[in-house]
């Protein structure tokens, strides 16, 4: 009875986590390795410190986008974003002498600018979230490209270089900013009245409204929030090739982020932000993409498998599969009480037959 209760509550949450340990235990399986974790140099290296490095970028964009997503909202613009804010740190580092810290603020500065855009027409001139952003999408990688001027540009930085591939305390650094991200998140989301808030407006804009909320200006901010993360994952992006490429940087990227998010449970209807499990989503993805890089399988193959795959954890995790198991469970326990309501009935029959004899 308990563990169903158990079961029952914590399936949405178990559904993602479970789909992760089964893709990684499967993948071991036919990698030999997988799970094997080596120090060299003081730094720790293997197949799954590699997922944690390279699912970072995807992790700061999920972020940002399971926020947006909790309004009701989306952000297509994201990959456009991440081009624009490597093209601004890659060029103000080579034709300028200006300090790390000083590009830094300036991409990341960029990036606020392009969410805050987004914000002003899905807020103020309330146009559909998904039109307002793909006109970014679409502008942004031009944008991008006239930056650059059309062309690769590379960097020396040291600062970025550590950004980019550095370590700390053995693991890679961008892994610790984002972890970083991930905590400054959960605590504004869930430790103060803003993720009420925002969750609110997702969940009934008009209600939420009427209560005193200012609805526009936190889809604005959560834009914003989604721009930022965007220019972080294009920051370190840049930094982990040493340059900017306009046309390929963050492609793509946005359709991962919104898996990532969808992965963990959230509806695109919003109202509901699941930070944690969102990060669990992108892992999933990461993990795959590793798998099958791994694994030998020929590359025009790999989309297919992984759409294949991400196809039978969403359904795994979809309402109705969950309502099976939940249906299963339930008639379980009913026939484990008819059955245990059967003997005692039978039971006091042959106690009432005894007494009178």
């Amino acid at each position: 009875m308990k563990k169903h209760n158990f079961l029952h509550k914590h399936q949405k949450t178990l559904a993602p986590l479970l789909s992760l340990v089964l893709i990684i235990l499967v993948t071991a399986s036919v990698t030999p390795g997988f799970l094997s974790i080596q120090m060299v140099d003081g730094h720790l290296f293997g197949s799954l410190l590699d997922i944690l490095h390279r699912a970072t970028p995807t992790a700061l964009v999920a972020l940002g986008m399971a926020v947006v997503i909790g309004t009701r909202g989306i952000d297509l613009s994201v990959g456009a974003v991440i081009a624009i804010s490597g093209a601004v740190t890659a060029v103000l580092t080579v034709n300028t002498d200006w300090p790390v810290w000083l590009v830094i603020v300036c991409a990341l500065g960029v990036g606020m600018l392009c969410g805050l855009w987004n914000g002003i027409l899905v807020s103020v001139f309330s146009i559909q979230p998904i039109v307002a952003t793909l006109i970014l999408m679409v502008a942004g990688r031009g944008i991008a490209q006239m930056i650059t001027e059309g062309q690769i540009v590379t960097f020396h930085s040291e600062v970025l270089d550590a950004i980019g591939n550095g370590y700390f305390l053995a693991f890679p650094i961008r892994v610790w900013i984002a972890i970083g991200m991930i905590v400054l998140t959960l605590v504004v989301m869930r430790k103060t009245a803003l993720g009420l808030f925002i969750e609110a407006v997702g969940a009934n804009v008009r209600a939420s409204r009427l209560m005193g909320i200012e609805a526009r200006l936190l889809v604005l901010s959560a834009y914003v929030f989604s721009g930022f993360c965007a220019a972080l994952s294009g920051i370190i992006l840049a930094a982990d090739i040493r340059g900017a490429d306009a046309n390929n940087a963050g492609l793509w990227l946005e359709l991962d982020a919104i898996l990532a998010v969808v992965l963990a449970g959230a509806s695109l209807a919003g109202g509901r932000i699941y930070l944690l499990l969102t990060i669990v989503g992108v892992l999933i993805i990461q993990t795959l993409t590793t798998a099958i890089l791994t694994s030998g399988l020929p590359a025009q193959y790999n989309l297919v498998v992984k759409a294949t795959i991400i196809l039978a954890v969403l359904l795994i995790q979809s309402p109705k599969t969950r309502q099976w198991i939940s249906g299963f469970f339930t008639k379980k326990q009913n026939a484990g009480k008819d059955s245990v309501g059967k003997n005692s009935v039978g039971k006091n029959s042959t106690d009432k037959g005894s007494a009178k004899v």
